[in-house]
């Protein structure tokens, strides 16, 4: 199970608005809406393509790489 927090925002004292999980590494950060963009910031770090959105009402990835969305397939 991914963690429910951004990590990068918690150590930073910050909130975040949504959180994305990286299918390549399991890596948790805040979403674009978020102030710190952490999941991006990842992306840009690692180059790890596809995130997954956390939250529960949403069922979505999304390619950086690509600019595209993703339909998740239970």
């Amino acid at each position: 199970m991914p963690d429910e927090v951004c990590g990068s925002c918690h150590a930073l004292g910050s909130s975040w608005v949504r959180l994305q999980w990286c299918s390549t590494c399991g890596h948790v950060g805040c979403c674009d809406s978020s102030r710190g963009r952490h999941a991006y910031a990842h992306h840009v770090r690692t180059g790890h393509p596809v995130v997954l959105s956390l939250a529960p009402d949403e069922s979505w990835a999304w390619c950086f790489v690509d600019e595209v969305i993703l339909v998740r397939v239970p």
